[in-house]
């Protein structure tokens, strides 16, 4: 499995307020993104992968819960995901390259979560990999 990607962000403070930057963030590969905003901190959207499409998850605000696996893993019943968690308090990309299957779920309510993808809603149609929620023991 690729593995997932952490970019760091920064952040800058004075009398105006704050901002949050990605200088290291190269966003020529991008061409849609769109926000997930759960209706509720019980809902786990999982599993969804992609052998070819690359995606990005950004939380601005709120706190998440990402777990990526290999879809090359599939039928690995003791595979434990990677886990991550993004908050809007921390400024992270979280890079998900090709060939991976992410979950996720909301620590907290009206938490939102920018996702980035290189491939268009059709391109991404086409490459679209589900599993079942219970294919791997994630921890939420």
């Amino acid at each position: 499995m690729q593995q997932a990607v952490p970019i760091q962000g920064d952040t800058f403070n004075d009398n105006r307020g704050k901002m949050k930057f990605f200088n290291a963030f190269d966003m020529s590969p991008i061409v849609r993104f769109y926000e997930i905003a759960p209706s509720s901190i019980d809902i786990i959207r999982a599993w969804q992968g992609h052998n070819l499409e690359k995606k990005w998850f950004y939380c601005h605000s709120g706190s998440f819960v990402i777990n990526i696996v290999s879809i090359a893993d599939h039928s690995a019943t003791d595979f434990s995901p990677e886990r991550y968690e993004l908050s809007a308090d921390t400024p992270l990309v979280l890079e998900v390259p090709e060939g991976n299957a992410t979950g996720f779920k909301a620590i907290l309510p009206h938490s939102k979560l920018m996702v980035f993808s290189d491939f268009t809603l059709e391109e991404s149609a086409k490459d679209d990999i589900r599993f079942p929620l219970e294919t791997w023991n994630a921890k939420w």
